[in-house]
C-alpha cells in the first residue's frame, strides 16, 4: 500500500486552489459597452483613439465568443450575456430584436419565447438579478436592452441611441450596444458564408465609426463607473477571438503597452476569457450576488499583457483552426498509404527493414504536433507554413531520436522511445498549464471554444496508448526477468498516476478520460499477469472508472465556486437538475464524430490490418504481427489495453473517432515495427510468403 500513500500525498500537493477573483467594490457603478466584430487588430491610437486611450487605462485580454454553433452572431452574443451561459437564437443569426418602448424603458417580448427553448432557457438571469436586488438597469440599443431584459423582458430605461437616454447615473447597471462595425456585414439579416465580406479600407471605416460611438457614450459616464469593454460576436464566418476591456479603479496601464491582463477560472488562462463570464464580472461590479444558473465566474487580473500579445494569440488560434481539417485529412492519407504500402512489402516479404523504420515515423507525429508550440511560430509573418514546416522537422527529430539511440537494437526500443517521449510531453504539459495543447494541430484553440485548458481528447487518447504501451514494454523486461509481480505493479502505478492527472481538475480535469483509463489499466495488468478479460469484467472496470471520476467532480464541486472546473460545475448542473441539454449535446458531437471522413479511415485502416494480419498472416502481414505476439506477449497486452481505453473513450467523449483513431494511429505501427525487428526475421527478406515462419505462426494462430 505504500504506492496509493505515495499517490494520495502527490495529488494533495496539486489539490491547490486557483487565485479567487478580485473583490468587487459595494454598491459600484458598472457599464457594459458591447461592439461586436472587434478585434484587437483593429485598435490603434488613429483610427480608433477613444478605445485605444481606454486600452491604456484598463485590463486587456481575449474573449472567446463561442456560444452553441461554430459562429457568434451578436444576438446569440448579447443573449448569452443576458443568460450567463452559453445561449444560442439558430444558425446564422444577427441583431437582436428592436425592444417595444413602454414608458421610459422598453419590452423585449422574444425573451420570455426564449425561456421556453432548450438554447434560450436561461435568458433574463442577468436583468432579473439587478431588479431582484433592488435596482434599475438602463440599456441604450436593442442588443444593450436584449442583455439587460430580466425573465419577462423588461428594461427599466431604454434609448436607441446615447442621445436619447437623458440620465446615465440613475442605474447601478448600464448596457450600450455598438452595432456600427457588425451590421454592414450582415446580408438579409445574418451573418454572411463568407469570412471576410467587406474591403479592409471599409472595415477601417466601420472601426472609426464605432469608435465614434464609443466615445459618445464614455463621454456621458458618470467618473466612478466601471466599464467593461467587449467584442461579443463574430463579423463573418470564421471565429475569432475578440477584444475585452476592463476599466476599474486602479487598473492603469500604459497606452499601446503592457497591462494586467484579464483572466478566469473559466479558462485557467490568464488572460482569456468567456461570453458567460460577462455576467458574474457585471454583477460583481454592482455588488450584487450571481443567481445559481449562471455557469461564468468572474474576472480576475493577471499578469502584464500588450496589444501585440493578444494580436498573436487571435493568429495562432485561427491559424490553426484553419489547417485542422487539412491537417488531419494529410494524416489519414499517410496511414492509409503506410498500410497499403506495408501490406504490398510483407506481403512479398521484402523491405522489412525499409517497413519497420516507416512505422516509427508516423507514430511520431501526434506528439510533435505538441511539441512544436515550444517553438515560437505564431510569430512568423507566415505563420501557417511555419507550423506545418515545424511539425515535419519535430516529426524527423523524434523518429531520429527513436530510431538511432542505443535502444534501436531491441526490437521494443524504438516503440519504447516513442511512447515514452509522448507520455513526457504530454505529462510535463498536464503539470505545466497545458501550454503545449493550447493552439495545436491535434489539441484545442479558444478560436474553436470547446475546451481552453486541461487534457483533450485526442491527447487523452495518446496520453493513454503511449503510458499503457511504454509500461508494457517496460514489463516484457520485468517479465522475463522473472519478476512478473514487478511488472503488474508498475503497469497500475504508472497507470493510475496518469489516470489521476488526466483526470484531476485544474490538470488534466477530463471527464470521459478518468471513466476509459480505469478499464484500459486493468486489462493491460490482467494480460500482463497472465489472468484472462472477460466482458463482464470489462463492464465492471468501466463502473469502476465512472465511481472514480464522479469522486473527483464532487472534490471540485466542494470547492469555492470561483475555484471550480467544470467537473465541479457538472455536479452543481446535475444538482439543480440543468445538465440534460450538456448532455444532449455532447452526446450529438459524438454521434457526428463517429463517421468522421478524417478520422474514420485511420481507425478502419488499422485495425483492418491488426486483424487480417492476425487472420491471414501469410497474406497480410509474413506473419510480423502474430509472431511480435508470441514473442512480445506484454506488447500485445499493452496494445489490447490502449484499445479498450480507446473504444471507452470514443463512447464517453463528445469526440467520438477521434479517440480511438489516435490509438490506433499510435500503437498498431509500433507493433508492426516490433514484429520486423524480431531475430526470427533476420535474414527472411525477399524470400516467398509461404515460408517456415509465416507457416509456423499460421498454425499457431
Amino acid at each position: 500500500m505504500r504506492w496509493v500513500l505515495f499517490l494520495v500525498v502527490l495529488f494533495a500537493g496539486l489539490w491547490v486552489t486557483p487565485p479567487a477573483a478580485d473583490a468587487a467594490p459595494e454598491g459600484g457603478r458598472v457599464a457594459f459597452i458591447g461592439v461586436p466584430g472587434l478585434l484587437w487588430d483593429d485598435l490603434d491610437p488613429r483610427d480608433t483613439p477613444r478605445m485605444w486611450e481606454l486600452a491604456g487605462q484598463s485590463a486587456l485580454g481575449s474573449l472567446s465568443v463561442k456560444a452553441v454553433g461554430t459562429v457568434t452572431c451578436p444576438y446569440d452574443g448579447w443573449l448569452s450575456v443576458s443568460a450567463g451561459v452559453r445561449q444560442a437564437v439558430s444558425r446564422r443569426c444577427g441583431l437582436p430584436p428592436e425592444p417595444i418602448a413602454q414608458g421610459a424603458g422598453a419590452v423585449v417580448p422574444e425573451v420570455p419565447e426564449l425561456r421556453a427553448t432548450t438554447n434560450g432557457m436561461y435568458a433574463g438571469a442577468l436583468g432579473g438579478a439587478v431588479h431582484a436586488a433592488g435596482h434599475c438597469t438602463a440599456a441604450v440599443g436593442r442588443g444593450a436592452a436584449v442583455a439587460l431584459a430580466d425573465q419577462q423582458g423588461r428594461v427599466d430605461l431604454y434609448a436607441s441611441e446615447p442621445a436619447g437616454l437623458s440620465d446615465w447615473s440613475r442605474c447601478r447597471v448600464l448596457a450600450v450596444d455598438v452595432a456600427a462595425l457588425v451590421q454592414p456585414y450582415l446580408e438579409d439579416g445574418r451573418l454572411p458564408q463568407e469570412p471576410e465580406a467587406i474591403s479592409p479600407e471599409q472595415r477601417r471605416e466601420l472601426v472609426r465609426q464605432a469608435d465614434a460611438e464609443v466615445g459618445a457614450a464614455l463621454d456621458r459616464l458618470p467618473a466612478d463607473t466601471e466599464v467593461v469593454l467587449a467584442g461579443i460576436g463574430d463579423h463573418g464566418s470564421v471565429p475569432h477571438l475578440r477584444a475585452v476591456l476592463w476599466r476599474r479603479a486602479g487598473t492603469d496601464a500604459v497606452t499601446g503597452e503592457a497591462g494586467p491582463s484579464i483572466g478566469a477560472g473559466s479558462t485557467m488562462r490568464d488572460d482569456l476569457v468567456v461570453l458567460p463570464d460577462i455576467t458574474p464580472t457585471l454583477l460583481g461590479a454592482a455588488g450584487i450576488t450571481p443567481p445559481s444558473g449562471v455557469v461564468g465566474v468572474p474576472w480576475r487580473l493577471g499578469d502584464p499583457v500588450t496589444p501585440a500579445d493578444l494580436v498573436r494569440a487571435d493568429v495562432a488560434g485561427t491559424s490553426v483552426r484553419g489547417m485542422t481539417g487539412w491537417f488531419f485529412t494529410a494524416y489519414a492519407i499517410l496511414q492509409v498509404a503506410f498500410y497499403v504500402g506495408a501490406y504490398l512489402l510483407l506481403s512479398k516479404r521484402r523491405r522489412l527493414g525499409l517497413v519497420g523504420t516507416v512505422a516509427v515515423v508516423p507514430a511520431c507525429v501526434p506528439v510533435a504536433t505538441y511539441a512544436v508550440n515550444v517553438l515560437p511560430w505564431d510569430r512568423s509573418p507566415y505563420p501557417v507554413a511555419t507550423l506545418i514546416g515545424a511539425v515535419l522537422a519535430m516529426t524527423a527529430t523524434i523518429a531520429a531520436v527513436a530510431l538511432v539511440g542505443p535502444w534501436r537494437r531491441d526490437p521494443l526500443g524504438p516503440p519504447a522511445a516513442v511512447t515514452a517521449i509522448t507520455a513526457a510531453v504530454l505529462v510535463a504539459d498536464l503539470l505545466t498549464g497545458t501550454t503545449l495543447q493550447f493552439n495545436s494541430l491535434m489539441g484545442y484553440t479558444a478560436v474553436v471554444g470547446g475546451r481552453f485548458y486541461g487534457l483533450a481528447n485526442i491527447p487523452f487518447a495518446l496520453l493513454v496508448t503511449s503510458v499503457l504501451m511504454c509500461s508494457a514494454i517496460a514489463a516484457q523486461h520485468l517479465v522475463r526477468a522473472g519478476r512478473r509481480r514487478a511488472a503488474v505493479a508498475g503497469v497500475v502505478v504508472s497507470g493510475v498516476v496518469a489516470m489521476l492527472l488526466a483526470g484531476w481538475p485544474g490538470v488534466g480535469s477530463d471527464f470521459g478520460g478518468v471513466i476509459a483509463f480505469v478499464p484500459g489499466i486493468a486489462v493491460t495488468a490482467l494480460l500482463v499477469a497472465g489472468r484472462k478479460v472477460s466482458l463482464l469484467k470489462l463492464a465492471g472496470f468501466c463502473v469502476l472508472g465512472g465511481v472514480a471520476v464522479s469522486v473527483i467532480a464532487v472534490l471540485d464541486h466542494l470547492r469555492p465556486p470561483a475555484a471550480q472546473t467544470h467537473l465541479g460545475r457538472f455536479v452543481g448542473m446535475v444538482l439543480d437538475g440543468t445538465f440534460l441539454p450538456m448532455i444532449a449535446r455532447k452526446l450529438g458531437a459524438m454521434l457526428n464524430t463517429l463517421l468522421s471522413p478524417n478520422l474514420m479511415p485511420i481507425v478502419m485502416a488499422g485495425l483492418i490490418f491488426l486483424i487480417f494480419a492476425v487472420l491471414r498472416p501469410g497474406k497480410v502481414s509474413a506473419g510480423v504481427v502474430p509472431l511480435a505476439f508470441e514473442r512480445l506477449p506484454m506488447l500485445r497486452a499493452g496494445l489490447l489495453g490502449a484499445l479498450a481505453s480507446g473504444v471507452v473513450g470514443m463512447l464517453v467523449n463528445d469526440s467520438g473517432t477521434a479517440v480511438l483513431s489516435m490509438v490506433v494511429a499510435l500503437a498498431v505501427p509500433l507493433v508492426l515495427h516490433a514484429g520486423v525487428r524480431l531475430p526470427e526475421l533476420a535474414g527472411q527478406e525477399e524470400e516467398p510468403p509461404g515460408d517456415a515462419v509465416g507457416e509456423r505462426v499460421a498454425t499457431k494462430i
